[in-house]
């Protein structure tokens, strides 16, 4: 008994192929391109000149990849915790599979012994021979042939479910497993995050003995980005004019437009009713020779159709534009006014982002728009792109690919950004809407 028990409650037998659960590939996605991020930017020129420009460039390259670093740490340690929340709930998914495969069992064990009590041939035949009546007799052959179908189907639910569990058990031990994986990347993570920082004090350390130089590096830098701004200000505020026109043109043609379709609906009423014809005499003697129709209001707009309808387009891709700068590039300075760790006499005012990028890095547009502006200062070349109300500046260009008033699309190319003397390549972005200053760290994907 015990044995035709045990042959028919073992499992039955599968393979299971060994899988990513859907989770994991999700967040390998997430964290793939920070991790690409960091390995690309540790390629990023680093000089060995001790003067205080090179340091300060240094300091700022090294802290740029501490940054990132520190990104990509803290994803991975989001990626734990979402992990530890998936193991907890594919746990209690198991227990929850594991109790009804219990349940199951249970019962096609009491149907395996209720069947081999009365497992004969003949037994079967007397209880049905037995009947009463014909109705009986085929009432029991319909419950006999109903009751071995139930077995068979138990038996297959129980299959099913065993393989649920199997799948389950090998989906909680993978996650498991890319937990361990996981907290093992970012130990590795954190201590070269360690090696890093102790690299920054060691140059912040050196740094401070050169306090006048570093002034004077600061000093020259800040007259260069005043008369930088200055200029994008200017041209600027002649585009945010030129917008405004062309949106007071455009309104100016509707109101002409609707006064035009109103004269025409009086005229062909008037034709149709000598009432009005009488009336509009009436009207006309009253008034002033130039009050015959009122002229519909003008609607006041900094923006024309076509603007609103760009800058529409490009505020619903903030956060996901692309990065105005080809290949590895890593953010050195960030936007708006703070000290530098270590530093603290050493104050920062931007008004964009740099972004510091291989030798031969190109600038891209973040978005589409026109040309607005090409200009040199300095002996670099700077362009402006319109996109609606937003404009993009894209400075430290080598050279330009580009053209007042063409028109680029999302990615497209506007020039080679220049290298200095110590081998940096930083590209200078700056993101506006009309004449207010923008986050571009706000809008870009990264």
């Amino acid at each position: 008994m015990k044995q035709i028990l045990l042959l028919l409650l073992i499992c039955f037998p599968f393979t299971l192929w060994a899988q990513t659960t859907p989770k994991i590939k999700e967040l390998e996605n997430r964290r793939k391109e920070l991790s690409q991020q960091i390995a690309e930017s540790e390629t990023l020129l680093k000089s060995t000149k001790k003067d205080v420009k090179s340091q300060l460039d240094n300091l700022a390259l090294i802290t740029g990849q501490i940054d990132e670093r520190k990104r990509y740490v803290d994803a991975i340690q989001n990626d734990v915790n979402s992990l530890n929340s998936e193991i907890t709930q594919l746990e209690l998914e198991l227990a929850d599979l594991q109790k009804e495969l219990d349940d199951k069992k249970e019962k096609y064990a009491a149907s395996v012994q209720y069947m081999y009590k009365n497992r004969s041939v003949q037994e079967k035949l007397m209880f049905i021979l037995s009947a009463k009546n014909f109705n009986q007799m085929y009432r029991r052959m319909r419950y006999v042939r109903e009751y071995a179908d139930f077995q068979r189907v138990q038996g297959k639910e129980i299959e099913g479910k065993q393989l649920q569990v199997a799948q389950k058990k090998e989906e909680l031990e993978a996650t498991r497993g890319a937990k361990e994986a996981l907290l093992k990347q970012g130990q590795t993570e954190r201590i070269k995050l360690e090696i890093q920082e102790r690299d920054r004090q060691t140059l912040i350390a050196n740094l401070k003995k050169k306090q006048k130089g570093i002034q004077q590096e600061l000093t020259k830098k800040r007259r260069t980005a005043s008369q930088l701004n200055k200029e994008i200000d200017r041209l600027i505020a002649i585009e945010v004019e030129k917008a405004r026109k062309r949106a007071e043109e455009e309104a100016r043609r509707l109101a002409e437009a609707k006064k035009k379709a109103a004269e025409e609906a009086a005229a062909a009423k008037s034709k149709e009713d000598p009432a009005a014809i009488k009336s509009s005499e009436n009207a006309a003697r009253k008034a002033s020779p130039r009050a015959t129709i009122k002229s519909a209001p003008i609607e006041k707009y900094n923006l024309n159709t076509e603007d609103r309808r760009l800058s529409g387009n490009f505020e619903r891709n903030k956060g996901i534009l692309p990065v105005p700068i080809t290949g590895p590039y890593l953010i050195i300075s960030h936007f708006g006014t703070y000290s530098v760790d270590g530093l603290k006499y050493v104050k920062l005012d931007n008004k964009g982002i740099d972004i510091k990028g291989k030798q031969g890095a190109q600038a891209r547009a973040i978005f589409d728009g026109e040309v607005s502006y090409v200009f040199k200062l300095n002996g670099l070349n700077n362009v402006l792109v319109r996109h609606g109300a937003y404009i993009s500046v894209y400075c430290n260009l080598k050279n330009v690919m580009v053209s007042k008033g063409q028109h680029v699309n999302t990615r497209g190319l506007l020039g080679t950004v220049a290298t200095d003397s110590n081998g940096n390549t930083v590209l200078h972005f700056q993101l506006r809407k009309e004449t207010s200053k923008l986050n571009p760290e706000a809008w870009i994907g990264r």
